[in-house]
């Protein structure tokens, strides 16, 4: 490569962050901190209980799907690196370094990775949490890269675990093995460096990581839908039809890019977390519920009759080809028993970079996540605060650990004294 492992470390350590970025790491926290809250009362909180902090955190922050998304490298940057920032005492600095590392290698690892069937956000995540937590421990730009060679066994992930809960889990093991990766290579643990370059080439590598630009490039794409990223546009071209009356509707035609289907690999849920993954369940509920939320996602939600009915009436068009979730665009078409169709184009989907939440429509997510009373606390609280309520709320995750300061000094003494 000609931008090495080495010179993606000195970038993170090196960051000096603009307005923008700053900007953008605020509202990430405040998303992040949100979604995470929302699933307080989630299975995967018990099924996590005493686990490390960073795995609970992410695992909990994902399992809703609600949280942003970076379209460039196709992954959830900021449930891993705001999570190992909190988890390792780290802040808005650590967050930034570690997004732009997990932005630059996951979208040069490329949409050929994510075809093949990985999952980016843990192929790139388990590195990047292990660039964030390295730096939140006050290591290095060498110390950087051991940690993030010391993470490479966990890099992995994959799709089939999309609509099961090993999915938020599968993102809390990456985290969680990143800021482990920056404890040892705290305490002095050696690797070798080239291991990353090896990693990176296995996994099929397209493009080196590019160094230019803001710390995120591409910019970060909100949620407003609690499901995958692929489902927000067609989800947004039904609400542009606008109010509709369901036991009317003969037939829904749904045209989609090929390459949108590839995360949404479960056509007829049986759960609220196989719905996450369906397009007709995800048209369905929006032409039943209006607005999906939560509840729409439920397991109860996914058996109702009137979804039933719909997913039996629901055509998907596949146009051949794309390299992205957001390729071409998303056409919805509605055949009713009486009267004339009507239909939707969408090309950009609400909360997109492009497209960003109006203030209000963000200020009314995280009073949806956390609750009116609450709310206003979230935006603006400080990553140490962020910290102390996630572990109150979470209560017995442990906390990543330096090595004591005497160790700390006798493993990193140089070495052939």
């Amino acid at each position: 490569m000609g931008t090495t492992f080495h010179d993606l470390a000195s970038w993170a350590a090196d960051l000096v962050a603009t307005d923008s970025d700053r900007d953008l790491a605020r509202t990430a926290l405040t998303d992040t901190l949100a979604v995470t809250l929302a699933a307080e009362h989630e299975p995967v909180v018990a099924r996590t209980a005493g686990l490390p902090a960073a795995l609970r955190w992410a695992a909990i922050g994902h399992v809703l799907d609600l949280d942003d998304v970076h379209l460039p490298s196709t992954s959830h940057i900021s449930v891993v690196c705001v999570a190992a920032a909190l988890a390792a005492g780290g802040s808005e600095q650590e967050y930034l370094a570690g997004a732009g590392v997990m932005a630059r290698l996951g979208t040069a690892l490329g949409w050929g990775h994510y075809r093949r069937g990985w999952h980016t956000t843990c192929t790139a995540g388990a590195p990047a949490a292990a660039a964030t937590a390295a730096l939140s421990f006050g290591l290095g730009a060498e110390g950087v890269v051991r940690a993030m060679a010391l993470a490479v066994p966990a890099a992995g992930g994959l799709q089939r675990a999309f609509g099961t809960e090993a999915k938020p889990l599968q993102v809390g093991f990456a985290t969680d093995a990143g800021v482990r990766a920056a404890q040892l290579a705290a305490a002095g643990a050696t690797v070798d460096p080239s291991a990353l370059d090896r990693w990176f080439e296995l996994l099929g590598g397209a493009a080196e990581p590019d160094l230019s630009g803001p710390a995120v490039p591409g910019g970060l794409a909100v949620k407003p839908f609690p499901c995958c990223y692929a489902l927000q546009r067609p989800i947004g071209a039904v609400r542009l039809l606008g109010p509709v009356d369901v036991d009317r509707i003969d037939r829904v035609e749904v045209r989609v890019a090929e390459s949108t289907l590839q995360p949404l690999i479960r056509d007829r849920p049986g759960t609220g977390a196989e719905a996450r993954f369906s397009l007709p369940y995800a048209i369905a509920a929006t032409l039943v519920d209006g607005f999906p939320t939560t509840a729409s996602f439920s397991d109860a939600a996914v058996i109702r009759p009137e979804i039933t009915r719909l997913l039996d009436r629901i055509d998907i068009t596949v146009t051949p080809g794309g390299d992205g979730v957001l390729a071409g665009d998303t056409t919805v078409r509605l055949a009713f028993i009486d009267g004339p169709d009507v239909s939707r184009t969408l090309q950009v989907p609400p909360g997109h970079p492009e497209h960003p939440m109006p203030a209000d429509d963000f200020a009314a997510k995280v009073a949806g996540c956390v609750g009116p009373r609450r709310a206003p606390d979230i935006p603006g609280m400080s990553w140490s605060a962020a910290a102390t309520l996630l572990a109150a709320t979470f209560p017995g995750s442990s906390a990543a650990r330096l090595p004591s300061a005497p160790d700390r000094a006798e493993r990193l003494e140089p070495q052939g004294r």
